[in-house]
């Protein structure tokens, strides 16, 4: 078996660190310099200069939440803009290595045809220099010199396939050429992507975090106030949510026990048993991507990451259903897609739900108004209400 051309490079894994800080080394190099800079200075008289413009007013707190607040769903945004680049460059990455590998096996397929080409091309040259006249007269027998021309018919038969062959083979792998050329080019334009992405969610991270502490003690007990009373809100909602569900439940059952039982005179024939429900075989699913969500409580948010340490909200849906033998897209913008759209009213536990008017976060139904979900960089996958965020829509994935 030929040995193929070899053209990867082995891979390095390096670990993914989405967070970027300044280190407090950093900080106190900035810190000397300014005081040496200040020493070194010659004293001089101090001209007057022009009164200086106000300074801004300081935010509230109120202010520096809903600020932050964005930051983070900006930064969910262009999550799912690194989840969607990493998928095309995971996916033009595997299509480059499928079309080089086809590439090589081509080129040594052309090299066979090469040599074989080669001694044809040999023989010919071999079989020219001596005219028929003179191979009869230095063959052997007459015999012999009819058996030489009939090989050289037929050899001239297969020179004539072998060209075609070879013709065949190298416009094959011209193409296959040229589709790599173009796959490299859409998988640096992939990895260009990426970066960006990347980029972009470290920026709003680290300019959330630079907004948290520049709080004072008092601004931050007043800010974790304010969160407590949006999630009590959110609570109380979902309470009401879970009340609701609790007695439509009950109010089926009763009608259940209270519809008379089908009643046929006669004896009975056997018949097949009807088929189970499709919402049973929902809930069968469902119950099987549960389970594996709730497996996922406590583990930390990364974005960009789909398990099994660490997830973000459309790595953990994609996990859970997965585990139930459902695919689902990579992105919460895909997996909006999939399936049936559902009301908030009529949402079953499975039923994925997904927030912001840009439909960058999601979080998968248990009932009673609350959800299963990774919510943001800092945190854990954990139940939370459904209110929490402002909700987009929500959707049954089977």
């Amino acid at each position: 078996m030929p040995v193929l051309a070899s053209h990867r490079k082995p891979r390095t894994t390096r670990p993914h660190s989405p967070a970027v800080g300044v280190t407090t080394a950093a900080l106190a190099s900035v810190t000397l310099l300014s005081a040496q800079s200040a020493l070194a200075a010659p004293a001089t008289p101090a001209a007057p200069s022009a009164p200086s413009a106000p300074s801004a007013p300081r935010p509230t707190v109120e202010e520096v939440r809903a600020k932050v607040d964005r930051l983070y769903q900006e930064a969910g945004t262009a999550t799912q803009e690194y989840d969607r680049a990493k998928e095309a460059t995971d996916r033009k990455r595997r299509e480059v290595g499928r079309l080089l590998d086809d590439v090589a096996r081509r080129t040594e397929t052309i090299n066979v045809s090469r040599r074989a080409l080669g001694s044809y091309a040999a023989a010919q040259y071999r079989a020219g220099a001596v005219g028929p006249t003179a191979t009869l007269i230095f063959a052997d027998s007459p015999q012999d010199y009819f058996d030489q021309s009939h090989l050289m018919d037929r050899l001239s038969d297969r020179q004539h396939t072998a060209i075609a062959s070879y013709e065949t083979q190298r416009a094959a792998a011209a193409g296959q050429r040229a589709r790599a050329t173009r796959s490299l080019a859409e998988l640096t334009a992939s990895q260009t992507a990426l970066r960006t992405s990347k980029r972009t969610v470290q920026g709003k991270l680290a300019e959330a975090r630079t907004l948290l502490a520049r709080l004072t003690a008092e601004e931050k007990a007043r800010l974790a106030e304010l969160e407590r009373k949006r999630e009590a809100e959110a609570r109380r909602k979902a309470e009401e949510r879970a009340e609701a569900e609790a007695a439509a439940a009950a109010e089926r059952r009763r009608r259940a026990a209270a519809k008379p039982a089908p009643t046929t005179p006669g004896p009975t024939k056997p018949t097949t048993p009807a088929p189970p429900p499709s919402g049973s075989t929902y809930a069968a699913k469902a119950e099987q991507a549960l389970a594996f969500a709730r497996a996922q409580i406590g583990k930390p948010y990364v974005w960009g990451a789909t398990g099994p340490s660490s997830y973000d909200c459309s790595g953990l849906t994609q996990a859970a259903w997965r585990a139930a033998g459902v695919d689902l897209p990579r992105t919460t913008w895909d997996q909006v897609k999939v399936g049936t759209r559902v009301s908030t009213a009529d949402l079953l536990p499975g039923d994925l739900v997904f927030f912001y008017d840009d439909i960058s976060h999601v979080g998968i139904y248990i009932g009673g108004g609350k959800m299963i979900h990774a919510p943001k960089p800092g945190a854990y996958v954990r139940e939370e209400s459904i209110y929490y965020m402002p909700l987009y829509g929500s959707v049954r994935p089977v």
